[in-house]
């Protein structure tokens, strides 16, 4: 049967604004093979559904967006569950398969509600107050941000600055090769002697002809992930050794100190290069575990080129586009609101534009040839099980 999809599940569950996207769009969902029976357990309702698929949907929750041309579920099974006073409430749901496409939401670059209170929870926490798994909350802070594809990356960054006021045009290369960045093999090109980047305990710094500029300070040193410059034997000026980025490490740490309010941030120098800096890039990420406040999920596939990233910008200052032709992870879960989101294998096709308007920044994401398999949801905060006691 065909039904117009006058009333959403995400709308009712989590009180978001359901239109339809696009101007011809018709809002619609179908259903196939709709069957419902009473469980062994009292008050519940065990409900499959064959095929559902609905097409041209568009929520919206405050500022962001999110347009839906076509979502598509195989195998569905659900629960609902009978109150006391008669009221029916859909509390799990399991697919075997999901397809979606033409997805694409966009927003102001902020970050989401359920972020910040997890980091507050955990961060505001006495640095003495174990957390359930024995941890302090500092220790559970940190644990929450795992970059572990980073650990494994290989591939280079590119830049040209042109005009630069102290560089002139400039041609930036910065290899990385096994999760690492050495800046003894980064280039700086341009008219005249060469730069050279490094790192030092103040931050990221470029060696130009006519002195040091620091396009990046660090708030406190010493900074996971990171082996400083070395100068060479008995107090030498000369900089024997650049210095290296441990990019797994050191994008954690970034993260909790930038959230953490702990960030000094780019200088004025670089915040001038950046708005005449056109970047391009290649990076193959490793396997493993990314995971943030709320979310995870283990990212595999890197023997067959998957979770490649490509990145470009005409000038940074402007924005950066980031895409990954072919995402690929495992073992994916969420918690939205009290709701349990789980999936045993995801594919898609990532595109991610940001884009800086003046002081304010917004963001672009659009998601193609995405499938789920092994789809669950809960949505009373239980962990993802097999529904029917199973």
């Amino acid at each position: 049967m065909t039904v117009p999809l006058a009333v959403s599940l995400v709308d009712l569950l989590f009180g978001l604004e359901l239109g339809a996207s696009g101007g011809a769009a018709r809002n619609r969902c179908s259903l196939e093979g709709l069957a419902w029976k009473s469980s062994s357990q009292e008050g519940v309702l065990q409900v499959s559904i064959q095929e559902l698929e609905a097409t041209a949907l568009q929520f919206a929750s405050g500022p962001f967006v999110l347009d839906v041309g076509r979502v598509a579920a195989h195998a569905i099974t659900g629960e609902v569950r009978t109150s006391d006073a008669g009221a029916l409430s859909l509390c799990a749901i399991e697919a075997a398969e999901a397809e979606f496409s033409g997805v694409r939401l966009q927003g102001p670059l902020v970050m989401p509600p359920q972020i910040q209170t997890a980091l507050h929870a955990l961060q505001g926490a006495s640095s003495a107050a174990p957390t359930a798994g024995g941890a302090t909350a500092p220790q559970a802070a940190a644990e929450a941000w795992r970059l572990g594809p980073l650990g494994q990356a290989d591939g280079a960054i590119r830049g040209r600055i042109t005009d630069a006021h102290l560089l002139f045009d400039a041609d930036v290369t910065v290899p990385i090769a096994h999760g690492q960045i050495d800046f003894n093999d980064a280039t700086v090109e341009h008219v005249g002697p060469d730069s050279r980047m490094g790192v030092s305990r103040l931050g990221l710094y470029v060696d130009a002809p006519n002195g040091r500029s620091y396009l990046y300070q660090f708030a406190s040193a010493p900074l996971a992930g990171v082996e400083f410059e070395r100068r060479g034997a008995l107090l030498s000026p000369w900089v024997s050794e650049r210095g290296k980025l441990h990019l797994q490490a050191f994008a954690e740490a970034m993260l909790r100190q930038c959230l953490g309010g702990q960030g000094q941030g780019l200088t004025e120098q670089a915040r001038l290069l950046l708005g005449r800096t056109a970047i391009s890039g290649e990076v193959q990420l490793g396997d493993g575990l990314l995971a943030v406040p709320g979310a995870q999920a283990h990212m595999e596939g890197r023997v067959e080129g998957r979770n490649a990233v490509g990145m470009r910008s005409d000038a940074l200052g402007q924005g950066l586009t980031i895409e990954m032709a072919s995402l690929s992870a495992r073992d994916a879960a969420a918690k939205w609101r009290g709701a349990q989101l789980g999936s045993e294998r995801i594919t898609a096709r990532l595109k991610l534009q940001l884009l800086i308007e003046g002081a304010h920044m917004r963001f672009v994401a659009e998601i193609e040839n995405c499938k789920l398999a092994g789809l669950r949801l809960d949505l009373q905060g239980r962990p993802a099980q097999a529904l029917g006691g199973r």
